[in-house]
C-alpha cells in the first residue's frame, strides 16, 4: 500500500481552476471508530464548485480539500469498529472532501452499498437521486396517476426525478431549453417534454388535457420558476432544490392570494445532517434498488485522473454539457 496519497487542495476562494493544487499527504490511519476509505469515484458537482468559489453556505476551514459526494472500499479499519469490514464498498459523507485518493472517516457516517452497484455509479447516488427521492415524498401526497413539472429536467437531478416518478406511478411534465433533449427524455421516461417559454402554461394545458398539476419542482429560478408556478393548481407547491439562472424567484401577489400557493425549498446536505441513519437508510435502500437495476445511472461526460482536476474542474464548469464531469481513482 503506497506510504502517501495525492489530495486536490485550495488556500483561498477563487476561480476553481486557479486556486486548486494538489498536495502529496501522508497515507491516512484510522482512529478506533473510523475506517479508512480508497476513493474510487467522485463527481464534479456545481456545489463543488461553489464552494471553491467561496459561494456556498457553509465554508470549510481553509485549506481545504473539496467534493461533496465520493464512493471507494474500505482498506482498513479503526479497533473499536464491529459492523464493517474490509473490502466492503461504501458511499462517503458530504463533510470530508472526497478529492483525495484515501481517506480516514467515521465508520457509522459511512453508507454500505450492495453489491452489483459500480463505484461510479455508487458515487452519484448520494445528492441528486436522493434529492429527487425527498422532492417526490417530503412535499405534496401524490398519488398513482398523479402529474407534477419540473424544468431543468436534463439535469442529473431532473432525469432521477423522471426515472423515480415513473417507478412510483406519477406522470411527468419535464420542461427543457434544447429541441435535442426532447426525444432523448421521452425515451427516458419523461411523459410529455416542453420547450421553456412564454407560452409554457397554455402548451401544459394542452398537453395535459387541463389535469391539475399540484406539485412544481424548480432548479432555475428567475422567469422559468415563475412560469412553472403559473402551471400549478391552486393550494400547491413549487419546491426550489437550484438556481442554475443564478436569477431570483419573484412572485406575483395574486399567485399567493388568490392561488395560495406554497414556495418550499430543499438543501439535500442539511437533510442528510438532520436525519437518523434509519431516515437515510429508508431513502437509500429504493435508490439502489433501482441503481441494481441499472436505473439512475447518471450520465458522464468524461472521466479525469486527480492528476487532471484542474482540466476536470475548468470542464465541469461549461455550459451544455452532455454529462457529469467525474474524478475516478485507480483500484
Amino acid at each position: 500500500m503506497s506510504k502517501n496519497i495525492t489530495a486536490v487542495v485550495y488556500e483561498a476562494h477563487g476561480n476553481p481552476a486557479e486556486v486548486l493544487r494538489l498536495e502529496t499527504q501522508p497515507w491516512p490511519k484510522p482512529a478506533p471508530g473510523e475506517a479508512v476509505v480508497a476513493l474510487r469515484a467522485a463527481p464534479i458537482n456545481p456545489a463543488d464548485l461553489n464552494a471553491i468559489e467561496g459561494k456556498y453556505p457553509i465554508r470549510p476551514q481553509l485549506p481545504a480539500t473539496p467534493g461533496f459526494e465520493g464512493a471507494g472500499v474500505v482498506v482498513d479499519i479503526g479497533s473499536e469498529v464491529k459492523d464493517l469490514a474490509v473490502a466492503t464498498p461504501v458511499i462517503l459523507p458530504h463533510n470530508i472532501g472526497t478529492w483525495r485518493e484515501a481517506a480516514a472517516v467515521k465508520a457509522t457516517e459511512l453508507v454500505v452499498v450492495p453489491e452489483g452497484i459500480d463505484p461510479v455509479h455508487a458515487a452519484t447516488l448520494k445528492i441528486n437521486p436522493l434529492t429527487a427521492w425527498r422532492l417526490l415524498h417530503d412535499y405534496v401526497d401524490l398519488k398513482h396517476g398523479d402529474w407534477l413539472i419540473q424544468n431543468a429536467a436534463n439535469s442529473a437531478a431532473g432525469r432521477a426525478v423522471i426515472q423515480i416518478a415513473s417507478e412510483l406511478g406519477y406522470k411527468t411534465v419535464n420542461v427543457v431549453r434544447r429541441e435535442e433533449l426532447v426525444e432523448e427524455l421521452r425515451v427516458e421516461g419523461g411523459d410529455i417534454v416542453l420547450i421553456d417559454g412564454e407560452s409554457l402554461r397554455d402548451q401544459v394545458k394542452e398537453a395535459t388535457g387541463g389535469v391539475p398539476i399540484r406539485l412544481g419542482l424548480n432548479a432555475v429560478g428567475g422567469e422559468s420558476a415563475l412560469r412553472l408556478a403559473n402551471c400549478l393548481a391552486p393550494e400547491s407547491t413549487l419546491v426550489t432544490y437550484g438556481a442554475m439562472s443564478l436569477q431570483p424567484l419573484k412572485i406575483p401577489n395574486g399567485l399567493l392570494l388568490f392561488k395560495d400557493l406554497r414556495f418550499r425549498g430543499i438543501w439535500i446536505n442539511k437533510w442528510y445532517d438532520n436525519a437518523s441513519t434509519k431516515e437515510r437508510m429508508d431513502a437509500f435502500h429504493p435508490l439502489f434498488k433501482m441503481a441494481k437495476r441499472g436505473l439512475l445511472k447518471t450520465k458522464i461526460e468524461k472521466a479525469y485522473s486527480i492528476s487532471g482536476a484542474k482540466a476536470a474542474v475548468a470542464h465541469a464548469a461549461r455550459n451544455k454539457r452532455s454529462g457529469k464531469i467525474i474524478l475516478e481513482f485507480q483500484a
